[in-house]
């Protein structure tokens, strides 16, 4: 056994070293990720987001606005990205549905902003300040038509920070809108982090044009499917609309236009996937039973595993940090090792159901789930690892 000497060991500065909340880290992750505009309203269980940034966004020369409702919060952060500023609103079930016409806008137009969805119970107005993981699909297909999107999901307060900056990176790289799918419990759980100084993590720019502004396609055709941006209000002027348009992104009925436009939109997503995805697996080398599970539930999981492992049961964790695009060649290959597939999750099964698909019903797919506010436990789900191990 490797043995570590740590008498002359630096210690972590305690200025690295905090105890917050996933709200915190998420605030904290945005503004190191360049967050310069936010635009929200209150709504629990993510306001905190909102009033930190209140303090922290002018402290940084950044700007800070309380719409008049959730839809005005999501047009004001695509019009703060066009002129230049990396953006983003938080909000909740009720509020996140009334951003999806503008986060179809968003999609449209190609303009990279985030939306954070901390996740409560639904419909409606449901359960305020329980958790839940039921906007899976709404995520996915919340808005209309077909259309590209970027959905993460952390399952702790350090994860939240690093994968804020991932959406803020993602958003710019890809032009597109990005959302962190949070829920309640990793919204306001309190942990021990030592968050990561600037340089040390990556930080991604919009892609710029070089050529004059009389040359200038803002929806140009590129080999990667992702035009060159710029700026309001330097010296290039063009046409941003919802409607499907050309290259100089004025409107066209033009069905080939229309087609490759289209197409173009979900190329730019299709063909990077392997960059996008990523997954994190944990004791799945010699795994006889598999489970699939993200945020909060995914500790319960892990915990679940290792509580299996310790009576003698071979069982392993795949826990997706990118839920969209679905990491299905993942999903398929675990498949290919275990007997059976538990999904457990704080919804009716959503994932589970993408989990079926993707692994071609190969082995059985068993669903655990919860809808009352409450989590879903490790020996919840223990116990269904044994009863499938008997």
């Amino acid at each position: 056994m490797q043995t570590i000497n740590l008498e002359n060991a630096v210690p972590a500065s305690p200025r690295k070293i905090r105890v917050i909340t996933g709200n915190e880290a998420c605030a904290e992750g945005a503004l190191a990720a360049g967050l310069r505009f936010f635009a929200g309203y209150p709504i629990t269980p993510s306001s905190e987001i909102a009033e930190i940034l209140s303090e922290r966004l002018p402290e940084e020369g950044g700007s800070f606005i309380q719409m008049e409702d959730e839809i005005a919060a999501m047009g004001a952060i695509i019009g703060a990205s066009l002129a230049g500023a990396k953006s983003m609103t938080a909000t909740s079930g009720p509020g996140f549905s009334l951003k999806q016409e503008n986060i179809g806008y968003a999609a449209m137009a190609e303009v990279p902003c985030v939306i954070v969805n901390v996740q409560r119970g639904g419909p409606s107005t449901g359960l305020p300040t329980l958790p839940a993981q039921g906007d899976v699909m709404q995520a996915r297909w919340g808005t209309h038509g077909d259309h590209p999107i970027i959905v993460l999901a952390p399952n702790s307060v350090r994860e939240t920070f690093e994968l804020i900056i991932r959406a803020f990176n993602l958003a710019e790289l890809f032009r597109v809108p990005v959302i962190l799918l949070m829920d309640e419990i990793i919204a306001h759980v309190n942990e021990k982090v030592v968050l990561p100084e600037p340089g040390e993590y990556e930080i991604v720019r919009r892609l710029r044009p070089d050529v004059p502004p009389e040359k200038f396609l803002p929806y140009q055709h590129t080999e990667s499917g992702v035009p060159p941006m710029v700026s309001f209000g330097e010296g290039y002027r063009y046409h941003v609309t919802g409607l499907s348009h050309d290259q100089t992104g004025f409107p066209t009925n033009n069905p080939v236009e229309i087609d490759r436009l289209i197409r173009r939109l979900h190329r730019k997503i299709d063909d990077r996937r392997d960059e996008i995805i990523d997954v994190k697996a944990d004791f799945l080398e010699d795994a006889e039973v598999g489970l699939f599970a993200f945020g909060s539930t995914a500790r319960s999981a892990r915990q679940a595993v290792i509580q299996a492992r310790n009576k003698g049961i071979k069982a392993g964790l795949l826990r997706p940090t990118v839920i969209w695009p679905f990491p299905e060649e993942a999903v398929r290959a675990m498949a290919e090792r275990v007997h059976h597939i538990i999904v457990p999750e704080l919804n009716l099964g959503q994932i589970a159901h993408e989990v079926e698909w993707a692994s071609n019903r190969k082995v059985p797919v068993v669903r655990i789930n919860r809808v009352d506010g409450e989590p879903i436990s490790p020996q919840q789900i223990l116990d269904r690892i044994l009863e499938l191990s008997s």
